[in-house]
């Protein structure tokens, strides 16, 4: 049964809702619920999607190929592969594009399914990620979108924080603008959707600008916060998730290995401190599921020490915990998506 996380799916609803009354409060009318944290895990993104959500989205093809029984539009977010454009545009009904030659072979496959298509071109605001840098001459590309057949340019967004940790601001929402503005006056058209990022734009909905009425939204649902600075969205609950692993040893030993040391079995050289003899538990889950440095103990006593394939060392205080026991974590948006991607983490379902 172990390891496994726990879902508590009430307050993943509760949180889906809090962010979709925030975002419309201050008029971002359309958000994407950017699920790849769950690794298509259907059972909370089915319950989630219904709830006000104008996209289901996620980066992996595979996942959504799962979703197909829900109703809700699909949206790729990751740029397609010229290598999967055929179920890209099966699968999904919006991708998230930067280059002629993918918007192109789009067309191309939307022509041959008989199928319209929508486009929402990247722009690159500084975060060094995905787009067309916003100080290249952009126009001659949008000429050459608009004249695709069954291509339908269906907006312009950007991406921040996630690559170098630019967060979004007066500038760089102010230059998304003035770029549709540019694109709507030369070429007389509307726009749907002007994308202002993800999670980290939620800090600053208080002074968004009016024209940016779109947001992909994954980690402030999953962990109840903004991801630009990490903080606590009021109303929220941090807690939908908790890791539980057992431990299948315990004995007191030294502190620090004896021998001489080389390398481990990952190419790491620790860095240890000779501490005397110590409570030493091992846990059953290692590496191949997770990162233990981005788990966080609810037992505060407990210090994660570190790591192999499939172990995970911790120190103990005192002598409270025995063979057999269970050790909860909380976890940050790089340990979910680690156990959530591992088959050998299990997930259980809670309806409270």
């Amino acid at each position: 049964m172990f390891p496994r996380i726990m879902i508590s799916l009430p307050k993943l609803i509760s949180n889906a809702q809090t962010i979709l009354s925030l975002c419309k409060r201050h008029g971002v009318s359309s958000i994407f619920l950017v699920g790849k944290v769950l690794a298509g895990y259907k059972e909370v993104l089915g319950a989630l999607a219904p709830l006000g959500f104008t996209y289901l989205a996620d980066s992996r093809m595979d996942n959504l190929k799962k979703f197909q029984e829900f109703s809700i539009p699909k949206a790729l977010t990751r740029i397609p592969m010229l290598s999967e454009i055929k179920d890209v545009i099966k699968y999904s009904s919006l991708a998230l594009v930067s280059e002629i030659k993918t918007i192109e072979a789009l067309s191309q496959e939307a022509f041959r399914q008989e199928k319209n298509y929508d486009v929402i071109l990247m722009f690159d605001l500084g975060d060094l990620r995905e787009g067309v840098f916003y100080k290249e001459d952009y126009m001659p590309l949008i000429k050459a979108i608009l004249h695709l057949p069954n291509i339908h340019l269906k907006g312009i967004g950007t991406n921040l924080t996630c690559l170098e940790g630019v967060i979004p601001d007066q500038v760089n929402m102010g230059i998304l603008v003035d770029i549709k503005n540019k694109i709507e006056n030369a070429f007389e058209i509307h726009l749907d959707l002007v994308s202002g990022g993800n999670s980290s734009t939620l800090y600053m909905l208080d002074n968004l600008p009016s024209q940016i009425n779109n947001l992909r939204i994954g980690e402030a649902i999953f962990l109840g916060r903004e991801t630009a600075f990490g903080n606590l969205i009021p109303g929220m609950f941090q807690d939908a998730f908790t890791l539980e692993a057992e431990i299948v040893e315990i004995q007191r030993k030294p502190s620090h290995p004896i021998g001489t040391l080389s390398i481990n079995a990952f190419g790491e050289t620790p860095i240890l401190r000779n501490s005397g003899e110590m409570n030493r538990a091992i846990l059953a889950i290692g590496k191949q599921d997770v990162d233990h440095n981005h788990l966080t103990p609810h037992d505060s006593t407990i210090k994660s020490l570190e790591s192999n394939s499939d172990y995970l060392i911790i120190q103990l205080e005192d002598n409270t915990y025995h063979l057999g026991d269970i050790v909860s974590f909380s976890l940050d948006y790089a340990s979910l998506l680690q156990c959530m991607s591992s088959h050998y983490v299990r997930k259980i379902l809670l309806n409270s």
